[in-house]
């Protein structure tokens, strides 16, 4: 194959990846002729110094390393684009089962970061500590990649790569580049001025635009002085564009329209996208049809925006969704929507936030800063500082983290929208007899009936989850220890227990805090949430539809507080969420469905489902 066909095979693998990166077209020749050829040639131009400090006391962001040009180099030449090896390629959990696997690569990530100490086990820390000043990631995109495959890599460049410093003001650019023939993943480094001998080799690790500077400012954390630890902390609720950006429009319904919406003394054809509503809907009242031109009730599993559409051509039909729903079952917007229930700013003294029933919260994409802020303030304090940081619209744990570092969480913006939530350090824990004391969560079912007036129902069966390994705040790259959903894989016991059940063991293990009085605290929390989500407009919050039903499912976990020098239960919500898998709910109760559906949508009362709003 000639040259020309070469390149013209390499732009047809690899042309979206070059300008999506942004990398000059003049640089594309070259890059191909040295991925062809493997020619890593860039020692002819760069220079690695390692940085003397000798005379001056050198502080945790300066650098170890510099790298120097030993050339003059012309931006306009197309030879100036270099490839740059990657040391090491890892996912977050696995930073310390590599090191402590390779021992070669502990020792080279040792010697890249400086790091004396003599012994296996006190390196390993010290790499997983410094780690994040090196790192970088990257991400695939692409619908014919699983969520899975979708998760962010990171990656630590070669010695000459590490060695390059941060500038505002740079004179080259990195980026990630795979090579699709390979699947290998290279940095390909090319300059931005013109470089002349001597010149230091410096890039942008936080490239982008921002409008608030502070955001870039506290991403820099790990490489630049931060002049703002100590800002005071407010959370403020944003504008309408916050909540509409990013999200399919929908519309309203003609409310004239809907007036009354009838219910038919016939069986109410059912068309469901969900196979478990086709299989356990099975009472005379409901019949199941192919054809959802013929419902009268649509159940999909798939977002439903048309909702004005739906009134004027079709206005007895229901739907199993709201209008702005995704208020809360989105977490950036649920923390805000939570944040209505108190008018109570940030505790000072206990450094906690309120309602007490969620999370301590921060948007990683907006409140980066005042994250820094808070963490400075708790960690002056000497208060647990872990925090778990979470994708906005990602499920079973998908792209989580638990961590104290603060370099690693001023990294994680760079890897998509992430909201972090302090992480509950003092959980109520479950005696587990095959195990020891474990953490756990509830799962309960919440019906939306109706907004305005605002119709609320909890299915009186919640659902348990529970950890495989004692709890202890350490050890947090262990996801059996410190997470409860094991239904998703193959690999991992999971512990089943019946509502019933767990009442049962709850009575002996803590005879102290009667269940009923925990369960009323979780109501009042739930009502508290969905009141504050129906009390204003959309796209502020869940909108009125007559012909709307919902079925959401809400995390609860359990934590103990101190309340003048009582310790009281104080139920933590961790996440609401849109289509919940019920499978657990029909294998344990199989009129799950029934008894929802008459509620919902023949007016009936049902034993299993208590109104709390």
């Amino acid at each position: 194959m000639d040259g020309v066909s070469n390149f013209n095979a390499f732009l047809a693998l690899h042309k979206p990846q070059l300008v999506l990166s942004g990398v000059p077209e003049h640089y594309w020749h070259t890059l191909s002729k040295k991925l062809q050829d493997q020619i890593f040639d860039s020692g002819l131009t760069f220079q690695l110094v390692q940085i003397d400090y000798e005379d001056s006391e050198r502080r945790p962001y300066d650098p170890l390393w510099s790298v120097m040009a030993v050339r003059d180099i012309d931006r306009n030449d197309p030879n100036h684009i270099y490839l740059i090896d990657h040391a090491w390629t890892f996912k977050v959990n696995t930073i310390k089962a590599n090191l402590t696997n390779v021992p070669s690569l502990l020792e080279r990530m040792c010697n890249l970061m400086q790091i004396s100490c003599d012994r296996t086990e006190e390196q390993i820390q010290e790499v997983a500590k410094y780690v994040w000043k090196y790192a970088n990631t990257y991400s695939i995109a692409g619908n014919e990649f699983s969520v899975e495959d979708r998760v962010p890599v990171w990656y630590i460049m070669d010695e000459l790569g590490s060695g390059i410093t941060h500038s505002d003001n740079p004179n080259f650019r990195a980026v990630p580049f795979i090579h699709v023939p390979s699947q290998i993943t290279f940095t390909i480094l090319y300059p931005t001025k013109d470089v002349e001998e001597g010149e230091t080799i410096t890039r942008n690790f936080v490239e982008g635009n921002f409008s608030d500077p502070l955001q870039r400012e506290a991403m820099l954390i790990p490489w630049k002085r931060y002049e703002h630890f100590y800002d005071i902390v407010t959370q403020e609720e944003p504008n309408r564009k916050y909540f509409l950006e990013g999200h399919l429009v929908e519309t309203l319904p003609n409310l004239d329209l809907l007036q009354s919406n009838n219910i038919s003394n016939r069986p109410l054809k059912v068309f469901s996208d969900y196979p478990l509503i086709n299989e356990h809907l099975t009472i005379s009242e409901f019949e199941i049809v192919d054809n959802e031109n013929e419902a009268d009730i649509l159940w999909f599993t798939s977002h439903f925006k048309a909702f004005k559409e739906l009134s004027v051509d079709f206005r007895n039909k229901f739907v199993n969704q709201f209008p702005f729903e995704y208020v809360l079952t989105i977490k950036d917007l649920l923390a805000i929507v939570a944040r209505r229930c108190s008018n109570t700013k940030i505790n000072e003294d206990e450094l906690e936030t309120s309602p007490l029933w969620l999370p301590t919260t921060f948007n990683m994409k907006t409140e980066l800063s005042k994250l820094v802020s808070f963490y400075m303030q708790r960690k002056k304090k000497g208060l647990d500082n872990h925090w778990i940081c979470k994708p906005y619209n990602l499920a079973r744990g998908l792209d989580t983290y638990i961590t104290d570092n603060l370099d690693f969480l001023c990294h994680l913006p760079l890897t998509g929208p992430k909201i972090a939530q302090k992480y509950i350090e003092n959980p109520v824990l479950f005696q587990r007899p095959d195990i020891g004391a474990v953490k756990f969560d509830l799962r309960y079912v919440i019906l939306l009936k109706s907004v305005n007036p605002t119709e609320v129902y909890v299915y009186n069966n919640f659902f348990l989850r529970f950890s495989n390994k004692p709890f202890s705040l350490c050890d947090f790259e262990d996801y059996e220890k410190h997470f409860t959903v094991m239904n998703y894989s193959e690999d991992m016991p999971l512990f089943r227990l019946l509502c019933d059940d767990f009442k049962r063991a709850w009575a002996e293990q803590y005879s102290d805090y009667k269940w009923s009085d925990v369960e009323r605290t979780i109501y009042n929390m739930l009502k508290e949430l969905f009141t504050a989500a129906t009390s204003k407009p959309p796209p502020f919050g869940i909108a009125q539809s007559p012909q709307s039903r919902a079925l959401y499912a809400a995390d609860i976990m359990l934590s103990w507080r101190e309340c003048d020098n009582e310790e009281l239960i104080q139920p933590k919500l961790l996440e609401l969420n849109w289509m919940p898998d019920c499978k657990r709910a029909c294998d344990y109760y199989p009129d799950f469905y029934n008894d929802i559906f008459s509620l919902m949508f023949l007016d009936k009362t049902v034993d299993t489902c208590i109104q709390i709003l």
